[in-house]
């Protein structure tokens, strides 16, 4: 318990850090003038993460895990550092693409020294507490993010700052702790060279691809750039696969771990799951916050149904692995309740009663809690203890490749559709006479940012309305019934997203029902790995 308040510090860094941020960027956005570039600050702490990852899991695998999550602990808290004093959103995402270095490997690190420490079957029950973590963050992170970013200053600092802010005394806290308590047996030291190539090969393949992700909708999906992009991210693929089988098992992911069939559809569930799950996610404080006209605060306690719900089915799922030593009951569950909840949501709309959206909340994350716990759990399980590092590592690093591009594609899906939505809802509304009368007085009206509009409205000038892409603050600054149509229109775009999310979740839910069941392990990583030692030492003795 002594070693584990360690991992859970660092874990806590982490999961903190995510929650607080995606219910902060949109103020971040608005106050740096960018709020149609914030998926450049979400995608880029996602690549440079997701990067990172599979390299921690590998070096840990060949030198220990002690140094390389101390590491990650100290390049998270410099990168916070970094992300409080930017003055762009350009700045913000390159701070925030350092930041994701060390964040790739809080996590998985995290959990690959409590499977190092603890049996499979066992790990259910611990894991526990890091979903408690995971869940206390997830509840105070949005509320403690939206506090912040919702003041103007503090001590002197504009208030979002201090989002990243908070991250420097808990990181050192998280430095020390770990560094006195966690104690691990020595490695041999490997006389293995690092794969800089796959590494690199790998950047070369995600990056273009991720970038033309986000910049698809500007640049035109088949464009010059997009097709370049393309090109590239295919021939990096491809030389990350062709370095990967060369180099056997001193690959950064050895593809023989892909001739197991429990490890290998565990992998591609990954990718589907994080895609769906952090896509559609992204969209939920968008929606309170945009369209409800919640604050950050406010968004961060709505949201609560999901992590409840997260919770409470991780909790259950985990106990009853424990006892049971079985698993293959869950991940179907899971996948079927977020296909629900993902469709469910596709129908909230701009004047949907809060308590249904809630409703639909709770039930993605009872698909999640059911979901995510035994998909680590069966992969850990799959591969030989050695591997302990990498197939975690693994494990993490196609579930966020899934998320990155989720992220990408669905917010350039949204702002894809805003445009358009809005001037279909505007035309829509021209024609009634309330709101023609709303124009009227909107442009007698004192309020700066009703002129501003309706004048805009009555000259035909779609500038006017194309603002919010750039400060979506707009919407509650106007009058209600001129807004209307602007969050009728967000409203419109979300639900594609929501819909497009459901889809991909429906693909996971169809891949868990062809996933076989392997029993669970009941010793760890290190004592496994000792008796397979123990069992080669008396096989060369007899």
């Amino acid at each position: 318990m002594v070693v584990l308040s360690g991992l859970l510090l660092g874990m806590l860094l982490g999961a903190l850090d995510q929650t607080i941020v995606s219910t902060s960027i949109r103020t971040i956005a608005d106050d740096l003038q960018g709020y149609s570039m914030q998926a450049w600050v979400t995608t880029a702490y996602l690549i440079t993460a997701t990067l990172s990852t599979p390299l921690y899991g590998k070096l840990s695998d060949m030198y220990g895990r002690k140094p390389f999550y101390l590491a990650a602990i100290s390049i998270f808290v410099a990168g916070s550092l970094l992300c409080a004093f930017a003055s762009s959103m350009y700045e913000l995402a390159a701070f925030r693409a350092f930041q994701g270095l060390g964040a790739g490997g809080l996590m998985s690190l995290a959990l690959t020294i409590l499977g190092d420490m603890v049996g499979p079957r066992e790990r259910a029950r611990y894991q526990g507490y890091f979903l408690a973590v995971f869940g206390t963050s997830s509840v105070a992170g949005p509320v403690l993010g939206g506090i912040i970013s919702g003041q103007n200053e503090i001590l002197g600092i504009t208030g979002w700052r201090w989002v990243f802010l908070v991250n420097v005394p808990l990181g050192i806290i998280a430095l020390a702790v770990v560094s006195r308590v966690l104690k691990l047996p020595k490695v041999q030291r490997s006389k293995a060279t690092v794969d800089w190539f796959g590494v690199l090969t790998m950047a070369i393949g995600l990056v273009p691809l991720l970038v033309v992700a986000e910049q698809g909708r500007i640049w035109g999906w088949s464009s010059t750039n997009s097709i370049i992009c393309y090109v590239i991210g295919a021939l990096g693929l491809i030389g990350f696969i062709a370095v990967q089988a060369k180099l056997g098992d001193a690959a950064l992911i050895p593809l023989r771990m892909f001739r197991n069939s429990t490890f290998a559809l565990g992998v591609a569930i990954s990718i589907v799951v994080g895609s769906a799950m952090f896509g559609g996610m992204t969209m939920l404080p968008q929606y309170l916050q945009v369209v409800r006209g919640s604050s950050p605060t406010l968004a961060g306690m709505q949201m609560l149904p999901l992590v409840v719900g997260m919770m409470a089915a991780s909790i259950f799922a985990g106990q009853t692995i424990s006892r049971t030593g079985r698993y293959k009951i869950f991940p179907p569950l899971g996948a079927g309740l977020l296909v629900l909840g993902l469709f469910m949501l596709h129908f909230i709309g701009a004047d949907t009663p809060l308590y249904v959206a809630m409703l639909f909340m709770l039930i993605v994350g009872l698909g999640l809690g059911n979901l995510m716990q035994p998909l680590t759990l069966a992969i850990q399980n799959a591969l030989p203890p050695q591997d302990m590092g990498v197939s975690t590592a693994a494990a993490t690093f196609f579930r966020q490749i899934g998320g990155t591009l989720g992220v990408a594609v669905f917010l350039s899906i949204m702002f894809s559709q805003i445009g358009p939505n809005i001037s279909t809802e505007l035309q829509s509304a021209a024609t009634t006479s309330s709101y023609q009368q709303a124009i009227v007085e909107g442009m007698q009206s004192s309020n700066p940012a009703d002129q501003a509009l309706a004048n805009g409205l009555a000259h035909h000038d779609s500038a006017a309305a194309a603002k919010v892409l750039d400060d979506s603050s707009i919407i509650q600054k106007v009058n209600p019934t001129l807004a209307h149509p602007l969050k009728v229109g967000f409203a419109n775009a979300m639900d594609t997203v929501f819909l497009v999310a459901a889809a991909v979740a429906l693909i996971a839910l169809i891949l868990v029902m062809f996933w076989k069941e392997v029993p669970l392990r009941t010793s760890g990583g290190i004592q496994a790995r000792q008796e397979n030692i123990e069992e080669a030492a008396a096989a060369a003795i007899g």
